[in-house]
C-alpha cells in the first residue's frame, strides 16, 4: 500500500499525507468496541460522528496511539534498566488542539474510550484546559472577559505545573473543573488523576509556544499531539449551528450564563453568534490557534460534513 507524502508530490514536507481510504486500511478487521448508545453519549452537539467515522478514522488512530504509548513505555523501562534504577516511566500524554466548534472535545472523549480498550493502556484520563481558565471574577478584574479563550485568559503557570507533575510521576493530582453552563470555574470541584497510563489534554491553545523567548511550553510535555483542522468558513457555520442548538436547549435553563439569549429570534441569534465568532473566536483562531498547527504530530483535516477527509502524520 502506498500513501501520498504531500499534497504536491515534488514538495518536501515533514508530514506524510494519508487520504481517508488509505488511513481506514491501517487497522483492518479491528472490532468496533463501542455501542450506538455509547457513541451518542460521546458525540458533542453538532458533531456528526457515526460508526463509520469511528471505524475508518478513530480506530486506526487509537491503534497508532497505542503503538506510540507502548514504545514510550518500553523506552522508559530500558532507560531505567540502563541507569540501574527502578522503572520510573510516567503517563503517556496526548495533546489535542484546534478551534472552537471543530469537534476536538468529542475526539478527546472518543479517544479516551478507545484507548482504554487497548491492553497496554487500560487507564486513560481526560483533562480539559478550560479548567485552567482564570475564574470570571479574575478575568473581569484583568479586563479579559471579552478575550476568554485567548492565551492570556488561562492560568498558564498552573497548567504547566500540573503537566510537569504528571510527567514527573506524581502519584495523585487534581485538576480544576469548568462548567460550560455557568461559563465559569466550579469552586472546590476537581478531577483526580492517579498515575494513569495515558492522559489526554484537550484545549484551544495547548500547542502554544511559551510567551517570550524563555520558559517551557506546554507542548514540550506532550508525547503526541493532534491538531483538528477545517476550513474557517465551515467552522464558522458549525459554530453558528451549535449556538442555535444551544439556544433551544441549554440556554433555556435559568442556571445558564447564556439564558439571556434564549428568547432571541432566530435572526437575532444568528447575528449574535456571528458577532461572537468574528469578534472573539476567529481572531483567536487566526492569531493563536492556527499558527500552532505545524507543531502537531498528527493533523486531522475535516470536510464540510464534519467528517475527516485526510490525515497528516509527522515523519519520524
Amino acid at each position: 500500500m502506498t500513501s501520498s507524502t504531500d499534497p504536491a508530490p515534488s514538495a518536501l514536507s515533514p508530514y506524510r499525507r494519508i487520504v481517508r481510504s488509505e488511513w481506514a486500511a491501517m487497522a483492518p478487521g479491528m472490532p468496533q468496541p463501542l455501542s450506538a448508545t455509547e457513541l451518542v453519549q460521546i458525540r458533542g452537539l453538532g458533531d456528526r460522528l457515526d460508526m463509520d467515522e469511528v471505524r475508518e478514522v478513530y480506530l486506526p488512530l487509537s491503534r497508532l496511539l497505542s503503538l506510540y504509548a507502548r514504545a514510550a513505555k518500553a523506552l522508559g523501562a530500558s532507560t531505567s534498566a540502563f541507569l540501574h534504577e527502578p522503572d520510573t516511566t510516567t503517563p503517556f500524554v496526548i495533546g489535542i488542539a484546534g478551534s472552537v466548534a471543530v469537534g476536538k472535545s468529542t475526539i478527546a472523549r472518543l479517544l479516551r474510550e478507545l484507548l482504554s480498550r487497548w491492553a497496554d493502556t487500560p487507564r486513560v484520563d481526560l483533562v480539559t484546559t478550560d479548567g485552567f481558565l482564570y475564574p470570571n471574577a479574575e478575568l473581569a478584574r484583568r479586563g479579559l472577559m471579552a478575550r476568554k479563550g485567548f492565551p492570556e485568559s488561562y492560568d498558564r503557570r498552573a497548567l504547566l505545573e500540573f503537566l510537569t507533575l504528571v510527567k514527573s510521576g506524581a502519584p495523585e493530582l487534581h485538576a480544576p473543573i469548568y462548567s460550560h453552563l455557568r461559563y465559569d470555574i466550579v469552586p472546590d470541584a476537581h478531577v483526580t488523576i492517579r498515575r494513569p497510563d495515558v492522559v489526554i489534554v484537550e484545549g484551544l491553545n495547548v500547542l502554544q509556544p511559551p510567551p517570550g523567548s524563555d520558559g517551557t511550553s506546554i507542548a514540550e510535555l506532550f508525547d503526541f499531539s493532534i491538531y483538528v483542522d477545517a476550513d474557517q468558513d465551515e467552522i464558522a457555520r458549525w459554530y453558528v449551528d451549535r449556538f442555535m442548538a444551544l439556544k433551544k436547549g441549554a440556554f433555556a435553563s435559568p442556571a445558564s450564563y447564556f439564558n439571556k439569549y434564549a428568547e432571541l429570534s432566530d435572526a437575532e441569534a444568528v447575528a449574535t453568534a456571528l458577532g461572537f465568532w468574528n469578534g472573539i473566536n476567529l481572531p483567536n483562531l487566526v492569531e493563536n490557534v492556527l499558527p500552532t498547527r505545524h507543531r502537531a504530530t498528527l493533523v486531522l483535516t475535516k470536510g464540510a460534513d464534519h467528517k475527516v477527509e485526510s490525515v497528516l502524520l509527522r515523519k519520524l
